[in-house]
């Protein structure tokens, strides 16, 4: 166990009904002594159909992102749909896809863990900041990575990845082993970067100050990931359901 002074409160996020949200938020400052256990909190119906849902919005936001601010995506979007899909899917024989050095060890990690945080707000429990570095810990981290996994590769590759929208692969040297190997090992150094982030460093600057601004800056910044899970989601960025900002 880890222990908070009071204004700290929890560190994790976890899993509550997007339409009983706010029923399950204490108010005010988290105390970890008084407050609800986030195990105590409704679990959702389904982990896997409530993950797999989220999983596809968070889909949305990235190809969303990646059709508006990338021009080699948009010049792929013209031609056969199927052809091109089925002659972009191929098993790479290089490392590398192309991509800068930031993409594939920072930006699809992230991407990566946002899946994760996904899937550990659907398992009830699973964000219960007293598992500390237990096995119980790990063993959350290791499904939420195997659904990053999971995830990673339909990016990829499935019916709604970048092979399908922009083509990526269609072209020599436009995809690689990096993403099938870094986004998942890197989606676990991220949850737990965070984790740890969030513990520690996020709850200590929500004790300094009351300035909501600064509060749900610190956890924007501090905590990417999971940033983009809360808006996969349908929360504001800087959620946490049970240290909601007051």
């Amino acid at each position: 166990m880890f222990a908070l002074g009071p204004d700290a409160g929890y560190a994790q996020t976890v899993a509550v009904p997007h339409d009983s949200q706010t029923a399950h938020e204490p108010k005010g400052t988290a105390d970890p002594q008084t407050d609800p256990d986030p195990s105590e909190l409704s679990p959702e119906p389904s982990t896997l159909k409530g993950a797999i849902e989220d999983s596809f919005r968070l889909l949305v936001i990235e190809h969303t992102a990646r059709v508006l601010f990338q021009q080699k995506t948009r010049s792929e979007l013209d031609g056969p749909f199927l052809v091109d899909y089925l002659r972009s899917v191929k098993v790479p024989d290089t490392w590398d896809d192309g991509d800068s050095w930031g993409v594939n060890y920072i930006g699809h990690p992230i991407h990566g863990a946002a899946s994760g945080f996904i899937w550990l707000d659907h398992e009830d429990g699973a964000h219960d900041p007293r598992l500390g570095f237990s096995k119980e810990y790990w063993a959350s981290r290791g499904r939420a990575t195997a659904w990053a996994a999971v995830y990673s590769v339909q990016f990829e590759f499935g019916p709604f990845s970048e092979a399908s929208i922009g083509n990526v692969g269609l072209h020599p040297n436009t995809t690689g082993w990096v993403d099938h190997i870094v986004t998942p090992a890197g989606a676990l150094a991220f949850m737990v970067a965070e984790d740890v982030l969030d513990r520690y460093l996020i709850t200590k600057i929500e004790s300094w100050t009351r300035n909501n601004w600064i509060r749900g800056a610190a956890r924007i910044a501090l905590n990417p990931s999971r940033t983009l899970s809360n808006a996969a989601q349908g929360r504001s960025p800087w959620s946490r359901p049970v240290r909601p900002l007051p």
